[in-house]
């Protein structure tokens, strides 16, 4: 049988999925990291990964409360595909060496995960006490069947699978590479008036500054997401947004860009990075007070502080507005967690606040929201595929129709994970073999034309800094239609600035990523404008209701400037 060569872009829990299942398949896999491989926005993931593993839960109740989350947005088949298949892959993950945390307390509820889901949506008990994990619940979940490692659940898998990725000989990681453009047949055949099938892609070496044609017979993007386009986010620097930006000009949908998530408890300190600060102590019992201490989320929703995270990120917008202040608290002296210190069971947190003089066992926390999670991104179907053949989404870059208008808590990592395997075996199912496979045509090496060094990068930096402060001022959690007009027409000048200098000078990571951010930023901005009601994390005071017929706002090709 005649192998494809596979290229993805992304080492996070997406990227690293799919190239462990792609290698267990036989095929040669480069992975593209822009940064060291170990810097993304799965390791910071703190929640963890939710899957049905007890017998008090089943896949219906995790179907309702997606569906709940999503107000409407998403598609049911994705959903339930998403519940069912989740047990078999967090088996797989345990299987790499994932290490969740256990607690003989659930050993007679936990369940074997391929096995998970038979009879009306009820999970099947194990028998095994090895089996037995400590299940978080977070905002929006109406059940415990959040797996995790401590607060750390994100770095415990980049480390398994990055382990699991170093044992395997089909797979090249290559970092400080930076993606620049998807190659397509439309782009090397300028006679095609479509863009025809993905080839691969340019990308830059950071270090040395060349910049490589990547062929490939199938391609990846398991990019992330695009937080960085506002000026406080949870995410790393890495999350510019450079595959939504590279596969909407390479021809493919993009959708629901308006939909960003807004994390409503990240640290607040005038000396901190944005820090997250874990749901699950929300799940554990932790209310949100203001300043003066009163409990404030009550009136915004009968969950209270357990609501999902849209409405608990705008109820604190709202709560700062109206008093004035710059932050809220999180109070964690109702936790109920049995006797045990908070201390013990959120170790990374606890470290990380005392940095900054909090101690989470005895102080209440000052947090504010912070953009988090991008829950629209590449049109891709229930077997990850874009409208441009042999492009792959997958993660947080694509948009499958798991997330709707606001994502559940902890459900990122379980759509990663499933999407990976999907993508391989739709792939590998559906590859011509023998005489049949296509020939792929040499590529074009990258022209650099007359382009020159850049000789001063504060312009760019300015840049990079007007778009984010944009975004957060005009395009942020409350919106109207002023804003988001005076959003655009600022980009609009921006992009004849940012194109003359990717055009005319020699790129480099931050040039290429300021390309990427200005390019995400409009199409949020052009999503947001075509939504005329208030749906999850959309939230506009010039139409404040919600329609009764829910759709997706769908921008392609066509629509280019």
């Amino acid at each position: 049988m005649t192998r494809p060569r596979a290229l993805i872009l992304g080492t996070g829990i997406s990227g690293l999925s799919a190239a462990l299942q792609f290698a267990r398949r036989g095929v040669q896999v480069t992975l593209l990291c822009k940064a060291e491989r170990t810097e993304g926005a799965t390791r910071w993931a703190q929640g963890g990964i939710a899957s049905v593993w007890s017998k008090e839960d089943s896949f219906e109740e995790h179907k309702r409360d997606t569906i709940a989350a999503g107000v409407g947005l998403c598609r049911e088949e994705t959903v339930d595909l998403c519940v069912r298949e989740g047990p078999a892959r967090v088996r797989e993950l345990i299987e790499w060496g994932v290490e969740f945390t256990r607690s003989a307390a659930f050993a007679g509820s936990a369940t074997t995960g391929a096995d998970s889901g038979a009879g009306a949506g009820s999970a099947i008990p194990s028998t095994d006490p090895a089996e037995a994990f400590d299940l978080h619940r977070e905002g929006g979940h109406g059940k415990r069947r959040i797996l995790h490692a401590a607060d750390l659940t994100g770095w415990a898998i980049e480390k398994a699978l990055l382990d699991e990725v170093a044992r395997d000989p089909r797979i090249t990681v290559l970092e400080h590479h930076v993606a620049i453009d998807l190659i397509t047949e439309g782009k090397h055949f300028k006679s095609l008036r479509k863009p025809g099938r993905c080839l691969g892609a340019y990308a830059l070496d950071a270090k040395s500054g060349s910049i490589q044609a990547f062929g490939a017979d199938i391609t990846v993007l398991a990019t992330g997401g695009a937080g960085k386009v506002y000026l406080y986010t949870s995410n790393p620097d890495t999350a510019t947004g450079d595959g939504i930006a590279m596969a909407y000009r390479a021809g493919a949908q993009v959708a629901n860009l308006e939909f960003m998530q807004f994390h409503p408890t990240c640290l607040y300190h005038p000396s901190a990075r944005t820090f997250l600060i874990t749901e699950a102590l929300r799940g554990e019992g932790a209310v949100l007070r203001n300043v003066r201490g009163e409990e404030f989320m009550a009136r915004h929703h009968e969950m209270g502080s357990l609501a999902p995270r849209d409405i608990v990120a705008r109820a604190i917008d709202t709560e700062m507005k109206r008093t004035g202040d710059k932050h809220v608290y999180l109070d964690l002296s109702p936790l109920r967690l049995h006797g045990e210190d908070v201390r013990v069971k959120f170790p990374h947190i606890h470290g990380e606040c005392l940095k900054y003089g909090i101690d989470i066992g005895r102080d209440m926390i000052p947090v504010v929201p912070a953009a988090h999670y991008t829950c629209g991104g590449v049109v891709a179907d229930t077997d990850a595929q874009t409208n441009v053949q042999g492009l792959y989404a997958i993660g947080e870059v694509a948009c499958t129709g798991l997330h709707g208008a606001n994502r559940l808590a902890s459900n990122s990592l379980l759509e990663a994970v499933v999407f990976a395997y999907r993508a391989v075996e739709h792939a590998m199912k559906n590859w011509p073999t023998g005489n049949q496979a296509p020939t792929p045509p040499p590529l074009p090496e990258w022209d650099s034309g007359r382009a020159t060094a850049l000789e001063e990068k504060i312009d760019i930096a300015a840049n990079w800094l007007e778009i984010r402060s944009l975004m957060w001022n005009y395009v942020g959690i409350v919106r109207s239609n002023h804003r988001l007009e005076r959003a655009g027409r600022r980009l609009n000048l921006l992009r004849a600035e940012i194109d003359a200098y990717y055009w005319n000078h020699l790129l480099t990571k931050d040039l290429v990523e300021l390309r990427n951010l200005l390019t995400v930023a409009d199409l949020i901005v052009q999503c947001a404008i075509q939504r005329h009601e208030s749906r999850g994390l959309h939230y506009t005071v010039d139409f404040p209701g919600t329609d009764s017929v829910a759709r997706d706002t769908v921008i392609g090709r066509s629509s280019h400037k």
